[in-house]
């Protein structure tokens, strides 16, 4: 009988493992073309993998909850043919179930002659262990020391984590540079988690979930990584109301898609980005990296209330329409549960919209390895001072604050305040007699 080999899907450029979540297939089971056969987990989003072929699952290599390495064979398909063993198929675009973090993860960059990781004389490290290694302050020859649960006895993420756990909360004494591969240096330290207090009273216990599990270490590690400062301002959005209110119902009838805030607001940010580059890059090291796309992501809440972070790539390059169309697809996407690891990778810049949920303002944490993020808050209505040329007069208008929080290592106030006052301004300048 052929043997087709099923493999870990490639969820995107960044992401080396995922995590198996359940397997909707057991040893015995038969399987369709494309039929999902179990799903995983990794830091962006939840997936379906389905099957690269049609026949019956002879075996399955890795249990619930493991972490897997991109490209590994995790189970094995009877196609029924001729006895041979077919090389290993990768398994095609899969459907997204679940979105699982607002923020990217910050990994170890692994050397180009080693893409999977690092492999030692004993083993094989992931990016993602040698990251959390590196922030745990663990050496190479301790790591040589974790138990390994995974396939040869690598060592998994559970592994180090579990390893961490049980070193005590005395923080770890940091590893020299030299002693230190290449992978681990110039990582930000991290202390462990403080261990669990007894809690007493009236209360209730709940246990994070592992999207927020995530969501906190992502937070965590951002405000470690860059010293936050925030910049306020506000922004008279009245010609930008008015004409969507009267826009709105034949934008949708010409190019059928509502519009709404959100693409209004990234093709002013984009604009801008265009006027101060340093906005739009990343730290690495002693080094900064300017990105030359400008691709903003657009924080988008889950009915779960978790937060995704879906990127519209090449915004500067559209207009009001095609920002339009993006925004909403990816939106509904978000919503649905359908999208793609990539749709999340990529972002040079993020938009949160805290207004959504009726804040005035917000201090948003940077969506790494970003160097800013911008928060809109609710539009309101209040009196204001206008000059006029017959001097000046108090009128009601459509007001917004702004908010910029930037990384102080490479965006300092005047960079960050001038960027800021450059998007409400451009935000005013709306013309209200725009075409659709």
């Amino acid at each position: 009988m052929a043997t087709v080999d099923l493999v870990m899907p490639k969820m995107g450029e960044s992401i080396m493992e995922a995590t198996v979540l359940k397997w909707h297939k057991q040893p015995g089971d038969t399987v369709k073309m494309d039929e999902t056969v179990l799903e995983i987990a990794t830091d962006k989003v939840d997936s379906e993998v389905p099957s690269t072929a049609e026949g019956t699952i002879t075996e399955i290599l890795f249990k619930e909850n493991d972490v897997v390495p991109v490209g590994t064979v995790i189970a094995r398909i009877s196609t029924g043919g001729a006895d041979e063993v077919s090389a290993p198929q990768q398994a095609p675009a899969v459907t997204q179930a679940a979105p699982a973090a607002q923020q990217a993860p910050i990994q170890a960059a692994a050397p180009a002659s080693q893409p999977q990781g690092t492999v030692t004389a004993n083993r094989f490290y992931s990016p993602l262990v040698l990251n959390i290694a590196a922030k745990e302050g663990i050496s190479m020859s301790e790591l040589e020391k974790v138990p390994g649960t995974g396939a040869e006895g690598r060592v998994s993420k559970k592994d180090i984590l579990n390893y961490i756990a049980g070193r005590g909360t005395a923080p770890a004494a940091p590893v020299p540079a030299a002693a230190q591969p290449a992978a681990l240096q110039q990582q930000p330290a991290a202390s462990s988690a403080p261990a669990p207090q007894p809690v007493s009273g009236n209360v209730e216990i709940i246990e994070m979930d592992r999207m927020r599990k995530m969501i906190a270490d992502h937070m965590v590690r951002s405000k470690h990584t860059s010293p936050h400062v925030t910049s306020f301002t506000e922004a008279d959005v009245t010609n930008i109301v008015n004409w969507r209110n009267k826009n709105k119902a034949i934008f949708e009838k010409q190019y059928g898609d509502k519009i709404t805030f959100t693409p209004i607001f990234i093709e002013a940010i984009a604009k801008c980005i265009r006027k101060f580059p340093m906005i739009n890059a990343s730290v690495d090291g002693d080094r900064i990296i300017v990105k030359k796309d400008v691709n903003i992501g657009m924080a988008t809440a889950l009915p779960s209330g978790n937060l995704i972070v879906p990127v519209i790539r090449n915004s500067d390059t559209k207009n009001l329409v095609g920002l339009t169309k993006d925004v909403n697809a990816l939106a509904n996407a978000a919503r649905s549960n359908k999208l793609k690891a990539d749709d999340t990778q990529g972002g040079t810049f993020t938009l949160t919209n805290v207004g959504t949920f009726g804040s005035l303002m917000g201090t948003p944490i940077i969506n790494q390895p970003q160097v800013a993020i911008l928060a809109v808050g609710s539009i309101v209505k209040r009196p204001v001072v206008l000059e006029t040329a017959e001097g000046d007069v108090i009128a009601v208008r459509h007001m917004m604050y702004l908010s910029l929080s930037y990384d102080h290592r490479i965006v300092d106030g005047s960079l960050g305040a001038s960027f800021l006052t450059a998007v409400a301004k451009e935000l005013e300048a709306f013309d209200p007699k725009r075409s659709v």
